[in-house]
């Protein structure tokens, strides 16, 4: 879907977004890209790139003359922040500058991507899987700024869906492959054990998925999926100690072996936060990480592969491309 106008993807020179803009010049569409980061990254073809932020209303608006089709990554993905704000800044009135541009134009298709973080609350301890019809917890209930961000974005989003904005929220889940420029968590996870920073780990269940099958889900988000609908773009299932066996296998690299309690872990994130108010240099863990290591995160993701029509990767195969990025990029020690 895109009958000749331009597809606009804001944060398009993030992890999930710079894949996602790839395929889409692969597929001959016009692409513009709004993104902090617009002229330090050139992509596999033709795309406008606009360096800006989406805080910027008279921006924004030039951004999207002659636009059709919206993506909106655009988000600070990171799981700490030296101000808490800036995540309601930039997750919750960006995306609020945003929606109401997108209500003055006449869109085909408009996808929001959340976060699955906003999907289950931290204290829950259901091993039921979640799916798109698990009832939503409540704000207080989700583990820091960053989810609570998030979340707060995504009511706005569901309420224009209801004054008629075309519109459809997805969810990634963990991405891993190459590419990622920010060092979201997923890759700065596995940045650090493979790098042998983490000498333990808490145990905790996570939804892997290859980033190019999320970038694949944003586009069938648009192509097929409902006005109104939510789709939950993952792939497997994982205890962490089963990926730290996977990069053992793919890498051969001797991983850790020790498991920290939770308590333990939360004083740990604690301290480091606390260092990092000092030195300015994020915690290798935040208290919001592990917070969300504590509930289950196992998901179905049985609707987006019916209704989207996705179709599973290869895990180790992001695994390899992922360390062989970070290798690239002189990330590894």
């Amino acid at each position: 879907m895109n009958s000749g106008g331009i597809t606009l993807v804001t944060g398009g020179c993030g992890f999930i977004g710079r894949h996602l803009v790839n395929l889409l010049i692969k597929q001959g569409q016009k692409v513009r890209v709004l993104d902090l980061q617009g002229n330090t990254l050139t992509f596999k073809g033709s795309a406008e790139v606009w360096r800006g932020s989406i805080l910027d209303k008279k921006l924004v608006k030039e951004a999207f003359k002659e636009v059709n089709v919206v993506y909106h990554l655009a988000s600070n993905p990171h799981l700490w922040a030296p101000n808490p704000q800036d995540f309601y800044h930039t997750n919750v009135t960006g995306t609020e500058t945003v929606l109401k541009v997108a209500r003055e134009c006449k869109l085909e298709k408009f996808v929001y991507t959340s976060s699955e973080t906003v999907l289950r609350s931290w204290r829950d301890q259901s091993n039921d899987l979640i799916n798109e019809s698990t009832p939503l917890p409540q704000l207080e209930e989700l583990p820091g700024p960053y989810s609570k961000s998030k979340f707060m974005a995504e009511q706005l989003v569901m309420q224009h869906i209801a004054d008629g904005l075309p519109a459809v929220v997805v969810y990634p889940t963990v991405p891993i492959g190459p590419g990622d420029v920010n060092l979201t968590p997923p890759t700065r996870m596995i940045r650090d054990f493979i790098s042998g920073k983490n000498p333990a780990y808490m145990e905790c269940n996570l939804n892997l998925v290859p980033v190019q099958l999320v970038a694949q889900g944003h586009l069938a988000a648009v192509q097929k999926g409902v006005i109104g609908g939510r789709y939950i773009l993952g792939q497997d299932n994982y205890k962490l100690s089963e990926l730290l066996t996977m990069i053992e296998e793919q890498l051969g690299k001797s991983m850790p072996k020790t498991k920290i309690p939770y308590l333990a872990a939360l004083a740990s994130a604690k301290a480091m936060e606390w260092k990092a108010k000092f030195d300015s240099k994020p915690p290798r863990a935040s208290v919001e990480g592990v917070r969300l290591a504590a509930a289950n995160m196992h998901f179905d993701c049985t609707k987006s592969r019916q209704e989207l029509g996705l179709v599973p990767g290869s895990l180790p195969e992001a695994l390899i491309q992922a360390a062989r990025w970070l290798q690239d990029q002189k990330l590894l020690k």
